[in-house]
């Protein structure tokens, strides 16, 4: 019996000994011969790997002005399981967040299984930190970045704006995104149990931060614009409108604006037309600005000179079905003339001299028909129709800017040609950045043409109100019918006026278009669009420091209004009767034909 019992104590002893021994054994070959499995599952529970953010690049104007900058924000982001297990403060929490406490709870429970999700983005530090100031268990934040557009409005076509994850989505901060964007690094980090990192351990790949981009933007010649054009739309009641300016040699992009525009800073996704650049994207019928390309060919094919007598009596012509008219009969007129008092029927007997491939490759070299290449994202190419799709009146009204299209920054780099000797640069928004040119016209017939403008804003043309004092102007207003669901042309209209200045030394090309103005407001190029240009203009060239090329016009006038000042002062002393000074009116300019084919100069 005794011995049974000593026999079982020892057994039992022995088995707890061999057990002690397996499991020291076990313990050290788990902790010291094999224990890469559970080192990397403690790690995994105390270790992260988290993104370092990067800022992206700046983007600035010509002159350094920023228009575009990335400010440190925070995110308040937490662990779905951690907050689940405290469900009391979820209540809390929601208030904290400003959101609705069903809404939260259900949010959560969606994510039960993750370890991350936001709660709240790109908020103010000092936001965050009321947040965090509660205590919740499992509610973090984290570093981000916010785009911020000083110019707001003014330039939000051109720059176009961020989503939430600072990508590029539309305008410059798209088509730049991966020079703009940088890269993210990443460390790995030590975190406690309830989840807050606590300690840095390494430095896995350092950030990359964004590289800055200079525009060719000028932001003051921008607000001009978009100042003159917006009170133009106000005035005339119209729908849209845009604007460009360009430097004739470099090609380099001055100023855009188009309007409806938004607020980049605030994007409403609802309003996706007020987004849309106009200036690149949409697509006009270019109606008399075509004129001045049309006698450019000419003067080129060599069957006209400026001199060349043109009859455009009685000032109307039948075209199959059509009736092409002038505003009233001009008679005989010079190629020159032809230009001041914006004929269509001289247009078109010029167009009539010139083969049809050569007109098209003509008309072609002007950019028209091509995308510009400026890089915008959405560049439009218009539309130039070949040769073998013309019909009977093709030729005869793609003369005065009918049965073609083209977008306003396609017209802007035309005019610049005219402007830089015949030469077309291709446009670019990037300061810098250089093109090769390509020469469409030949120097003397390009002076040739820019002389014939230039009598378009001087007495007797349709664009008095496009001259700027001190500075010759040439340009050419445009008043096209808008076509219409029926196939025909309403009687709703696009005023154009497309300008360069100053005639001697030209430097700015720019374009006016302004779509659909009240008709009982006045709806001329000349009259809508014309004062824009000078106002704008006028205000660049002072800007950019350009020597004024009329110089006695500006001494003229300066006499005047120094003799005006000494008869007021004179007459408020009383040593002279008060004499009245009474303005000239600024003439009018031409009226506009109404044409059965498209529309007016």
């Amino acid at each position: 019996m005794r011995y049974n019992v000593r026999s079982r104590v020892l057994m039992v002893g022995g088995a707890m000994a061999l057990c002690s021994v397996a499991l020291v054994g076990r313990a050290f070959h788990l902790q010291v011969v094999d224990n890469e499995f559970y080192r990397k599952q403690g790690d995994e529970r105390i270790l992260r790997e988290i993104a370092i953010p990067t800022s992206r690049g700046m983007i600035t104007d010509r002159n350094g002005e920023p228009l575009a900058v990335s400010t440190p924000v925070e995110s308040v982001w937490g662990n779905p399981q951690e907050l689940l297990a405290n469900p009391e403060r979820i209540p809390e929490l929601a208030e904290a967040l400003d959101v609705p406490v069903d809404y939260l709870t259900r949010k959560i429970s969606q994510r039960g299984s993750k370890e991350f999700m936001y709660l709240k983005r790109r908020i103010s530090p000092t936001a965050a930190k009321r947040i965090l100031a509660r205590g919740i268990p499992g509610v973090f934040s984290q570093r981000e970045f916010r785009r911020f557009y000083p110019q707001g409005e003014a330039l939000a076509h051109v720059l176009g704006f961020t989503n939430i994850d600072d990508r590029g989505q539309e305008g410059l901060e798209l088509a730049f995104d991966d020079w703009l964007r940088g890269k993210p690094g990443a460390k790995r980090v030590i975190r406690d149990s309830r989840g807050r990192f606590v300690e840095d351990v390494e430095l896995i790949r350092a950030a990359e931060a964004g590289h800055d981009l200079t525009l060719t933007i000028d932001r003051r010649i921008q607000y001009l614009a978009f100042r003159e054009l917006r009170s133009t739309l106000l005035r005339t009641g119209a729908s849209a409108g845009s604007a460009v300016v360009m430097d004739v040699d470099t090609g380099e992009i001055l100023a855009m604006v188009n309007l409806p525009t938004y607020n980049p800073n605030a994007v409403d996704p609802r309003n996706a037309d007020a987004r849309r650049n106009r200036a690149v994207t949409d697509v006009v019928e270019p109606g008399s600005t075509m004129k001045p390309i049309t006698v450019a060919a000419a003067l080129s094919a060599g069957v006209v000179t400026p001199d060349t007598p043109v009859d455009v009596s009685p000032g109307y012509m039948s075209l199959g079905r059509y009736t092409i008219r002038d505003f009233r009969n001009y008679g005989m007129q010079t190629v020159t003339g032809l230009i001041t008092k914006s004929s269509n029927l001289g247009a078109v007997k010029l167009a009539e001299k010139l083969e049809d491939d050569y007109f098209h490759e003509f008309v072609s070299s002007f950019g028209y028909g091509q995308k510009p290449g400026s890089g915008f994202p959405g560049e439009s190419s218009g539309v130039l129709p070949p040769p073998e799709r013309w019909y009977g009146s093709t030729k005869a009204t793609m003369s005065y800017g009918y049965g073609l299209s083209a977008t306003p920054l396609q017209i802007a780099t035309a005019y610049a040609a005219l402007g830089n000797g015949g030469k077309r640069v291709t446009p670019t928004f990037v300061k810098g950045e250089r093109h090769e040119t390509r020469e469409v016209l030949s120097p003397q017939v390009a002076d040739q043409v820019m002389q014939m403008m230039q009598t378009v804003t001087e007495e007797g043309g349709t664009a008095t109100q496009a001259a700027i004092l001190g500075y010759h102007v040439a340009g050419k207003t445009g008043t096209a019918r808008k076509f219409n669901d029926t196939g025909g042309y309403s009687r709703r209209y696009v005023s154009f006026f497309a300008g360069v200045v100053p005639v001697e030394n030209p430097r700015f090309s720019m374009v006016v278009v302004v779509d659909d103005p009240d008709a009982s407001k006045g709806y001329y190029g000349g009259l809508v669009s014309a004062p824009v240009f000078k106002n704008v203009m006028d205000g660049a060239l002072r800007l950019m420091d350009v020597p004024p090329d009329d110089i006695d016009t500006w001494l003229a006038a300066q006499a005047e209004a120094d003799a005006k000042r000494r008869k007021a002062a004179d007459a408020e002393a009383g040593t002279a009767p008060v004499v009245p000074v009474v303005q000239a009116a600024v003439s009018a300019p031409s009226a506009v034909p109404a044409v059965s084919r498209g529309a007016a100069p």
